[in-house]
């Protein structure tokens, strides 16, 4: 695989949370790839059983699939807005310390985990981990206020990211390690946030314009955060 182009030569994939709307998009989005020799899948319905909040699980599942890879990109599509049927705070009233700590613990500690135990599964080379973030997690372009618990989560997620670049490319300086923004997705996570929402995506346009900006990313110092046009979004 060159520097320049990602993804120009045969490659092997993993998608991580496949069973979502766009990890599933992504799936479909790499076996219909001539490219692509491979795809895994790790989802709650794989086996061995995967369990985003079980730190074993996740150890187990990253030992299980390394005779599958190693894997040239691999897409982390975990991540949850609505968890145990609350929805994101509106008002700093509204923040409770049990609900804050599971949005940290499914869209940050995961996450987190995930990272250090499946980049290891990436090949020596040219190579990208892929996580799906969110704009909301951007200090920078936070001009709304609100949904506290999940910000705060994607936030200290992107951190991990960087923190985590900038430890991995010393050893390889042409791994990507990228917080994708997906844009609003059509789904069944999203339909209660998505009206008023003036561009609603499907999954799988929204799939291939981050396989798109991913294939065209060049290697940097340090992690990257862009959305699914390509464009580089403000930590």
């Amino acid at each position: 695989m060159s520097e320049g182009l990602l993804l120009s030569n045969p490659y092997r994939a993993l998608v991580i949370g496949a069973s979502g709307a766009i990890g599933g998009a992504f799936v479909d989005a790499f076996q219909r790839d001539v490219l692509c020799n491979h795809v895994s899948q790790l989802s709650r319905q794989t086996q061995p059983s995967f369990d985003l909040t079980d730190a074993s699980s996740i150890q187990t599942n990253a030992q299980a699939l390394a005779a599958e890879g190693p894997f040239d990109i691999i897409i982390d599509a975990t991540g949850q807005l609505t968890i145990d049927g609350v929805g994101p705070e509106k008002s700093l009233g509204a923040l409770q310390a049990d609900r804050l700590m599971r949005q940290f613990e499914i869209n940050t500690v995961g996450p987190s985990l995930l990272l250090r135990h499946f980049s290891a599964l990436l090949v020596k080379g040219p190579a990208v981990y892929g996580k799906l973030s969110a704009r909301v997690g951007s200090i920078s372009d936070n001009q709304k206020g609100g949904w506290y618990g999940y910000r705060a989560a994607k936030a200290a997620l992107n951190m991990v990211l960087q923190t985590a670049a900038i430890e991995l490319q010393r050893r390889q300086p042409g791994w990507r390690i990228v917080a994708l923004q997906p844009g609003t997705v059509r789904s069944r996570l999203s339909d209660p946030f998505s009206s008023g929402v003036p561009q609603l995506l499907e999954p799988d346009e929204s799939v291939q314009g981050m396989l798109a900006a991913l294939r065209a990313l060049p290697a940097v110092s340090g992690a990257q955060f862009i959305d699914y046009r390509g464009q580089s979004i403000g930590w």
